[in-house]
């Protein structure tokens, strides 16, 4: 456990580090995720950083909300999947490293271009049904910020996957209350979303997405609940900006790089453990 927070501290580190240097992208939602990205990677998914693009024999991981790429990046390069040094290529011209994952760069561990939002959960869906035609029991994972359930593509997939009992998917929700021009209440209120999921037929689980325990507990839980006609969404408090004081709970962060003196604060607040790029 101390080694994935461990983890989790250096990924929090090369993301504010990442944004800072080309004074682009999105560090909130990035700091958020982290710990459930790491947890994912480093504990909970069969995966092989030798990537195959057909994820046969695998379990396989959907980013939808694309604009979190800082962690995305930071815990694909840490995990295994390319130089940890290329992360300081973030955002810049002709790397792989683009703003929102893109596949024709060819980046180890993305699978779909993201970034564009409301469409992760159809595709995850697709890979679904392909590991269920070719009998491969391995587990399909995706995430989603709450903001982006406000497009209306992912209440079709939501309905489809329920019809076709989905049952090898597991869709996690990041349930943080921000989007970019302020809390979703205040920009389109999404009301009970357990409810909303509920009755469209999934079995809904909620877990503290920045607590490493309780993620390793609920997807534990999740994972065994697989193979029951039925997909399962997660629902996933986070705080956005979490590990860095100033950053958290507001939307302002949700796209705004920090300035030399605000990169020094919040270094200091994150214990370098692994090594920085």
């Amino acid at each position: 456990m101390n080694n994935l927070n461990e983890i989790a501290s250096q990924v929090r580190r090369d993301i504010v580090r990442m944004v800072h240097a080309v004074q682009s992208g999105h560090p909130g939602g990035s700091l958020g995720c982290t710990d459930f990205l790491v947890s994912l990677y480093f504990k909970i998914m069969n995966h092989d950083p030798a990537f195959s693009m057909d994820g046969k024999h695998e379990d396989l991981f959907f980013l939808s909300n694309g604009h979190i790429s800082p962690v995305f990046y930071s815990v694909l390069a840490r995990s295994g999947y390319f130089p940890v040094s290329e992360l300081a290529t973030f955002r810049k011209l002709n790397t792989r490293l683009q703003g929102h994952p893109a596949t024709h760069e060819h980046l180890p561990g993305v699978r779909i271009a993201s970034g564009s939002l409301g469409q992760g959960l159809s595709v995850a869906i697709g890979a679904a049904l392909t590991k269920k035609l070719n009998n491969d029991p391995s587990t399909i994972f995706s995430l989603h910020g709450d903001g982006e359930l406000q497009e209306g593509q992912n209440w079709e997939a939501i309905m489809f996957a329920a019809h076709h009992k989905v049952d090898n998917l597991i869709a996690t929700v990041d349930y943080n209350g921000q989007q970019i021009d302020g809390s979703t209440a205040f920009v389109m209120n999404l009301e009970n979303l357990k409810d909303k999921w509920h009755a469209f037929g999934w079995d809904v689980l909620e877990m503290d997405g920045n607590n490493i325990d309780d993620i390793l507990v609920t997807m534990a839980k999740a994972k065994s609940m697989l193979g029951n006609q039925k997909p399962i969404c997660i629902l996933m408090k986070t705080i956005m900006g979490k590990g860095v004081d100033f950053m958290e709970g507001t939307h302002e962060w949700h796209g705004i790089a920090p300035n030399d003196e605000q990169l020094a604060n919040a270094l200091a607040q994150l214990p370098e453990t692994l090594g920085d790029y």
